[in-house]
This record gives C-alpha cells, structure tokens and sequence, in this order.
C-alpha cells in the first residue's frame, strides 16, 4: 500500500525550516535596536516608531536589492557566512546617501532545499552587517522552492528602511561649484559585475575559485567572496560633523555613472584617477578578459566604494574623521560650473 502524500514528498521539509529557524534566533537576537518590539516567529516584525516624534518633519527612506551572481561564488565556494554581509551593504549604503539613518531591514532567502546550517549562516551575515551599520534586523522569510532551484541553490534579497529630518535631506540641490569630491575606499570588488567577473574568470580563463592568484596574495575565490564595505555609521559620522552636500554609493554602473545622480545640470565634476590605484583584481580582471578599461569602469567599482561631495572647507576636517572611523579617503576631484557631466581624468596611479 502506498504511504499517504506529504509536502515533503514534494521536496518541502517543515522540519529543516523550524530547525533553520532555531539557528538563525542567536544571530537575530544580536542585530536588534531598542525599538524593536517582540522576537523571532511573529507574522510580522514590529519597530517602535514612537522615537521618529522627535523629528521636525521625518522623511522614511527604503531600498530594496539582492547581492546579484556573487551567491554562485558563494555556492561554488561552500560558503555562505560573507552573503549577507553583501546584502546588507548594498542596502543600507543606498540610504546613507541621503543623509537617512538605516533603522531596520528585513530579508528573503529562496533556496532549492533548506539545509538549516547553510540559511544559519547566511542570516548569520546579515546579523553581523546589521550590527555594523546600526541597524535591526527586524524579520525575514525563508522559502523553500523545489523544482524552481536546484537542490544546492538559493538567492538572497532584503529590504531596509531609514529616516531623515526632511531640512537635512541630502542631494543634487546642496551641490555648488568649489565642492571637493571624496573618494572612499572599496574593500574590493562589492557586489556588482560578477556577471562579467565570473564570464572573465570561469569561463574565458577556466580557472576555479581554489586557484591561487600570486598578484591577489590569495585564492581566487577568498578574493571574489571579499565582503561588501559597509559605510554607514562612517558617514553618518561625517555627515554629523562636517558639511556634506550630497553622496553617491558606487554600485552597478560605476563611479561616473553614480557620482553623475546626484549633479545638478548647473556644475560638472571631474575625477581624477592619479589619486588612486585600483586593487589587482581591477586590472585582472581586465588582463585576462581582455576588457578595455572604459567597460571596467561602467561595470566595476575601481576600488571607489562610496563618493562624497563636501563644501571646500570641509574637505580635511571629511578626510580626519573617515580616518578615524577606519575608512581610507581621499580627495579625488572638483565640483566645477558645467553642465552635469562628471570627467574622469588621467591614468590611475
């Protein structure tokens, strides 16, 4: 006699989602703020908003993002306690941008099959990010798609939101010529691209992320893995002390194309790459792909994670406190009458 159906006939098992669910709670337990009320299991995750009453006129900001091809690094690699960093990043770094404070994020995980260890550490990630960047890790959801994703498979996705006294709102109308520009640091290649990285690498060079790159100091895969830089308090910081007209997160796209958001038509800005060198993996990828340095530069971050543009009397007091909150900077270029264009010059150092 055949045995009655069960969903995990299906390739659904209930029990490794509790299970999952049971690893996760130490990690989410770590990523809160005092605003967040009740624990992991409700239907929805609840933030005290009370606090926003001390605001004159409070703007919310959201973003929502997933980490792109890098989870197939991640995949290939087995190792899945850095995604979630990316994740967070990405997110949470779109809204300092604005001069927004992230205050809580929720995630979504789609996978194949739920293999408990492997979702603990992702959300492992996300908690660590969350608590770099300050904000609370207030729910999530783990789905469990057979037949959609293979067995080993699975994306991550998330979305946050932040505040913002509205007469701080950072942006395009606070940019005047004589701004200085200030480039930060990336910690790598972040979370963009990898659809041309892994073409590069994989496919073209044949290499597999065990193989040890000399001009990188490691594996290649240890390098593609290299976790997203999260520079939200830095620049919250910076914005708190210094006077910052507007900021750009370098994400798909590039440097230009991102600084280019937040120029009014009425000034250009001009970059200049002789304050800078790339890490290796830049120049790699463009060596062994055969890729010419303008489509490196509309695709990859070059080692420029996050720009700002800050009055000119600002520009040292800007470099002091990055310095201090552990994020190398420097000033990169000029706000300058224009159009709205943004020059790159020079060749790199």
């Amino acid at each position: 006699m055949n045995h009655p159906t069960t969903y995990a006939d299906s390739g659904v098992s209930i029990g490794a989602g509790d299970k999952a669910v049971e690893l996760m709670k130490v990690w989410v337990d770590k990523a809160r703020r005092p605003e967040v009320l009740g624990g992991i299991g409700g239907f929805a995750g609840l933030f005290d908003a009370s606090s926003l009453t001390s605001y004159k006129q409070p703007l919310l900001a959201s973003s929502a993002d997933g980490v792109g091809t890098k989870v197939a690094v991640a995949q290939l690699m087995d190792r899945h306690d850095t995604i979630g960093y990316d994740l967070v990043g990405m997110l949470v770094d779109d809204l300092v941008v604005c001069g927004a404070e992230p205050l809580f994020l929720t995630d979504y995980i789609a996978c194949g099959r739920v293999v408990p260890e492997r979702i603990a550490a992702i959300v492992q990630g996300i908690a660590e990010a969350c608590v770099a960047a300050g904000c609370a890790l207030l729910g999530g959801e783990t789905a469990e798609h057979p037949g959609l994703l293979e067995p080993e498979e699975y994306d991550v996705a998330g979305a946050t939101t932040g505040v913002v006294e509205a007469a701080d709102l950072l942006g395009p109308g606070r940019v005047v010529s004589g701004d200085r520009v200030i480039a930060m640091r990336s910690s790598g290649l972040h979370s963009n691209g990898y659809s041309l990285i892994r073409h590069v690498f994989f496919t073209l060079a044949g290499w597999d992320v065990g193989r040890d790159v000399p001009d990188l100091g490691r594996t290649l895969g240890e390098e593609l893995l290299e976790p997203t830089r999260i520079y939200a308090k830095p620049c919250l910081d910076l914005i708190r002390q210094t006077e910052v007209h507007a900021m750009a997160h370098v994400t798909g796209g590039g440097l230009a194309a991102n600084v280019a958001r937040v120029v009014p038509d009425t000034v250009d800005v001009t970059l200049d790459r002789s304050t800078w060198a790339p890490q290796p993996v830049f120049g790699l990828v463009g060596e062994v792909g055969a890729v010419d340095r303008a489509e490196l530069e509309s695709t990859l971050n070059m080692g420029v994670g996050m720009v700002a543009l800050v009055a000119d009397s600002a520009a040292d007091r800007a470099l002091a406190v990055l310095e201090a909150a552990g994020i190398k900077a420097w000033v990169a270029g000029d706000v300058v009458a224009g159009q709205g264009r943004v020059n790159l010059h020079n060749d790199y150092a």
